[in-house]
C-alpha cells in the first residue's frame, strides 16, 4: 500500500471514530458534564420513570409553545416532541454549544428549535422567534449550585413567560429548587421518584388563571 493511501486510509478511520463518539448520547452527556458540572445536574441521564412522571400533568392539547432549560443530548427531548401535536413547537435553551449542535444533528424535527443561551433569557429567547409565551418550561438546571442571582433571575424570567394556566416543571436532586420558585409562582406541587440516580424531586408550580 503507498504511503499516501495508507494516510487517507488512517484519517478515514480517525474521522468515523469521532463521528462514533459524537453520535453516542452518553458519552456526549459525560462530555457535558466534565465540561461544566455547575449547569449539568446529574453525570446520568434521567430515567424513564422520571421522565413519565414529570410530563403526566401536561396539558398536550394545549401545549403549543414547550420549552426545556438544559435539554442536555434529547433525554427529555424526543419525549416531549413524542407527545407534542403536529402544530406545537419545543424551544430547547442550553448554555453548551456543544449540546445544541447535537441536539440538531441528532433530531430531525422541524418543530425543535435548539438554542444557545442562558435560561434567564428565555423571555427575548421566545421573543426573537415570534412567541409571545411558552405554555410549559421544563427544567433540570441544578438551581442549588448555579452562581448567585441565577437560579432568582431564570425563575422569575419563568413566571413571566409562562402564560396563565401554564406551569414550570422542574426536577431536582435538592428541594432549595423551592425557594427560587415559590416567590414567584402561586401555586406548587411536589412529588419524588426514587427510581433515578439520584433519586429527584419533582415541582409543578402553576400560573393561576387569570379571573
Amino acid at each position: 500500500m503507498h504511503a499516501t493511501s495508507a494516510r487517507a486510509l488512517k484519517e478515514q478511520r480517525r474521522h468515523a471514530r469521532r463521528r462514533a463518539r459524537a453520535a453516542n448520547p452518553r458519552l456526549q452527556f459525560l462530555r457535558g458534564f466534565i465540561k461544566n458540572p455547575v449547569m449539568v445536574g446529574s453525570i446520568i441521564p434521567s430515567s424513564q420513570k422520571l421522565i413519565d412522571k414529570m410530563l403526566a400533568p401536561v396539558d398536550w392539547a394545549n401545549a403549543k409553545v414547550f420549552v426545556e432549560y438544559g435539554p442536555g443530548v434529547g433525554t427529555f427531548t424526543r419525549p416531549i416532541l413524542e407527545r407534542l401535536s403536529a402544530d406545537a413547537t419545543l424551544i430547547t435553551i442550553d448554555t453548551n454549544p456543544d449540546f445544541t449542535d447535537y441536539l440538531k444533528g441528532a433530531i430531525d424535527d422541524e418543530r425543535l428549535l435548539p438554542v444557545t443561551g442562558s435560561a434567564a433569557d428565555v423571555e427575548k429567547i421566545l421573543a426573537d422567534r415570534g412567541f409571545p409565551h411558552a405554555d410549559y418550561v421544563l427544567s433540570g438546571l441544578p438551581f442549588s449550585t448555579l452562581p448567585p442571582g441565577v437560579g432568582d433571575a431564570i425563575g422569575a424570567a419563568t413566571s413571566r413567560v409562562i402564560r396563565p394556566g401554564g406551569a414550570f416543571l422542574v426536577y431536582q436532586f435538592s428541594p432549595k429548587v423551592r425557594d427560587f420558585i415559590a416567590p414567584v409562582f402561586e401555586r406548587i406541587e411536589r412529588g419524588f421518584e426514587w427510581i433515578n440516580v439520584p433519586p429527584a424531586t419533582l415541582f409543578w408550580a402553576y400560573r393561576e388563571p387569570r379571573s
